[in-house]
């Protein structure tokens, strides 16, 4: 089975090419990525990417993405700058700009080449939801979750009460607001967020120190793969919630631990993600 190792700053995903022949069936896909994203025995990534022939006839391509623990996941902003410019690359494509097919919706991204190589992504992420019934979070369905306090449990039977935003970017979202994020117990505080019950999909959380108006350090928790270098579509979450609180303006430039993303709240509503795609190798695999 051949593979292409791929990341967005540091976030990486080992890609399945379905354009060039077949992928394995439904059943095996979340076992397959469990194993080839362990790092000790497996090859080692945060998931598994399928690049698929499109369902939808408005779209060019369609994106399956498996987590590292074999959880189907709706969407990956670092993933499909990744994908993007694999399948131009390969010769899929010769457009700059063409749709993707997501469980999240169809998803836009935009090619910056420079001497014809791709240089980075743009994507087009949609319009953020910040109701409960859309995120999805518990609580009435049509009221925003923002600034609204969630009691965590923290070990040992006691709990905390934390201050959150939620955002769906077509996946789910909690923000937390700190002071300093390098205080943050992330081994003890992602799992406690990414189960929570008022969660019912499970969420990412992302950990956020507002360093200025267009400035945000971030620690990400990653629902399914646990604590990444990069998450483009929590960076968009990220973005939204400084923005619906008053931390910060609707540009702003996300500081991640494997390098800053570019993200902008549209005055359309729309919210747009610019960053890296690198290669790290092309592997053959052996599942036996």
């Amino acid at each position: 089975m051949r593979l292409t190792k791929m990341h967005g700053l540091g976030n990486s995903y080992l890609f399945l090419d379905g354009m060039a022949g077949p992928v394995p069936p439904d059943e095996v896909l979340p076992e397959l990525a469990r194993a080839v994203s362990d790092r000790n025995f497996g090859i080692g990534s945060d998931g598994l990417i399928l690049v698929l022939p499109p369902r939808d006839r408005e779209a060019q391509f369609r994106m399956r993405i498996f987590n590292a623990d074999g959880s189907e996941g709706e969407m990956c902003g670092n993933g499909i700058r990744c994908l993007a410019r694999l399948v131009f690359d390969r010769g899929y494509t010769r457009d700059t700009e063409f749709v993707v097919e997501t469980k999240a919706g169809a998803i836009r991204p935009r090619l910056h080449l420079v001497d014809g190589r791709v240089e980075a992504v743009t994507v087009d992420m949609g319009v953020p939801r910040l109701e409960r019934g859309a995120i999805p979070m518990a609580g009435p369905a049509t009221e925003r979750a923002v600034e609204v306090p969630l009691r965590v449990a923290t070990g040992a039977g006691s709990a905390e009460e934390f201050i959150v935003t939620a955002v769906s970017m077509g996946n789910p979202h909690c923000v937390v607001f700190v002071d300093d994020v390098d205080a943050v117990d992330l081994q003890r505080l992602g799992p406690a967020f990414e189960h929570h019950p008022a969660f019912p999909q499970r969420v990412n959380t992302h950990f956020a120190q507002v360093l200025g108006p267009s400035r945000v350090r971030v620690r990400v928790w990653e629902r399914g793969s646990g604590p990444t270098l990069a998450c483009g579509t929590g960076a968009c979450a990220v973005a939204v919630a400084g923005a619906v609180t008053g931390r910060t303006g609707r540009q702003v430039t996300v500081e991640l631990p494997g390098g800053p993303l570019e993200i902008r709240w549209e005055e359309d509503g729309h919210v747009s993600m610019t960053g890296p795609a690198a290669y790290v190798a092309e592997i053959t695999y052996d599942p036996h």
